[in-house]
């Protein structure tokens, strides 16, 4: 748990010394008065916390000073931490109770979607699942390029279109090869969809519809690659994926690289998916199950586990 701990601690590292730690600093002690919440208000959304999600967060720590007749700040600041910690809900387990698993992976250019899939397939390669990519980003042959050079350093079969191909019919035949060849697992990646272009939406929502005509009631996973780098913003792009596709988990990309950490409070609630996974590092094993507990830890620089 330790180790585990310290990645934690080493990935949040921007957002913790940025804002985060100036929250353990404001409450080093002494009493408690208006220009404390204040303060706090102001670095909470200076980590990208987000106005609605700051305001409530206040206004629970308020009351609960009230309540508990809390005079001291380090008291308090125990307080804020059991806030945070009840803000985030640890993701259900994954199930690959059917096989093959169909995880459909969306999200706009330059989240890190690709190099995500990668970590991801390597993860579920460590608990011996037989995997297969396809690669269904027709749209840029670069992307193409980039899975199949993944593939290839981790020894797993891929299936490919043509460049501008038609991306619904690679993923039809990636979920036949996964059934033709019994694999566990399938993961497909698809074009980074602006979610201002209705069109591109579209065409993400035919993928969906031709792999559940491939395979009945799949995707069983439609997860959302999310660049932790771009704060709030990412909430935006997020609601749109939601209309548009049944998003049903979020994977927080880049979090390693990111001062606004602060925004996984906010995607944890407005949007009602939960997390599964967190991108703490550039390495192909720096992708770890997203714990509240080590999340909050780390971001509040508590230096035991």
């Amino acid at each position: 748990m330790t180790n585990i701990f310290s990645k934690w601690k080493s990935g949040l590292a921007k957002t913790s010394k940025t804002t985060f730690h100036q929250i353990h600093t404001l409450f080093g002690g002494g009493d408690i008065d208006s220009i404390t919440f204040e303060d706090l208000e102001a670095l909470l959304l200076q980590a990208d916390v987000g106005v609605v999600t700051t305001q409530v967060i206040i206004d629970t720590l308020k009351k609960t000073q009230i309540q508990k007749n809390i005079i001291n700040s380090i008291d308090l600041e125990n307080e804020l931490r059991q806030i945070l910690l009840n803000r985030l809900s640890t993701p259900p387990p994954i199930e690959i109770t059917i096989h093959p698993t169909i995880i459909l992976i969306v999200g706009v250019n330059g989240s890190g979607k690709t190099t995500t899939i990668a970590k991801l397939a390597f993860y579920f390669q460590q608990q011996n699942y037989k995997i297969i990519l396809g690669a269904a980003d027709t749209f840029r042959a670069a992307a193409i390029d980039q899975l199949e050079s993944w593939a290839d350093r981790l020894h797993l079969p891929i299936i490919v279109g043509q460049p501008n191909g038609d991306s619904a019919a690679v993923a039809y035949d990636t979920v036949q090869a996964a059934l033709a060849r019994k694999l566990d697992i399938a993961i497909i990646d698809t074009a980074g969809r602006l979610h201002t272009r209705y069109n591109l939406m579209e065409e993400l929502k035919k993928v969906q519809r031709v792999i559940s005509k491939a395979l009945p009631n799949a995707p069983h996973y439609t997860w959302l690659v999310l660049d932790a780098t771009t704060g709030q913003n990412a909430l935006n792009q997020a609601n749109a994926f939601k209309e548009a596709v049944n998003v049903n988990g979020i994977i927080l990309a880049k979090l390693d690289s990111s001062a606004k950490g602060g925004m996984v409070f906010s995607i944890q609630n407005e949007l009602g998916a939960p997390i599964y996974f967190a991108g703490l590092g550039e390495g192909i094993n720096d992708l770890e199950p997203f714990n509240p507990q080590l999340f909050v830890d780390g971001l509040l620089d508590k230096t035991t586990a």
